[in-house]
């Protein structure tokens, strides 16, 4: 079966962030085929969350938090994103801010 590329994806949740009245934003443009997808979330007021869509054992993908024990602290925060992006530059980086952010990357990223 056909794999939806990681472009087509990252669009597609820009749309659909979009289409709720959120806004979303490509940090790191990574490889438009096969890049490993990273997902920001900004919370209002808060400190940013970060996700990583990684394959699961059932053939599927799903949404894993990273970067946890830099929560609270935006600087460590910000260097270890930029060491993946230095590291793995086929990555892909996006940021959304909008309300459910988590359940709307999860419904588009770990259905394909």
């Amino acid at each position: 079966m056909a794999r939806l590329t990681s472009s087509i994806l990252i669009q597609s949740l820009i749309r659909k962030t979009h289409a709720e009245g959120g806004f979303a934003t490509v940090l790191h443009k990574g490889d438009a085929i096969s890049g490993i997808i990273m997902v920001q979330i900004a919370h209002r007021g808060g400190e940013p969350s970060v996700y990583e869509r990684v394959p699961d054992f059932s053939g599927g993908y799903q949404l894993l938090p990273v970067a946890a024990k830099y929560s609270g602290n935006a600087e460590e925060l910000a260097q270890y994103i930029d060491r993946r992006c230095k590291t793995d530059p086929d990555l892909w980086l996006i940021e959304l801010d909008v309300a459910n952010a988590e359940q709307l990357a999860a419904s588009l990223l770990t259905d394909c």
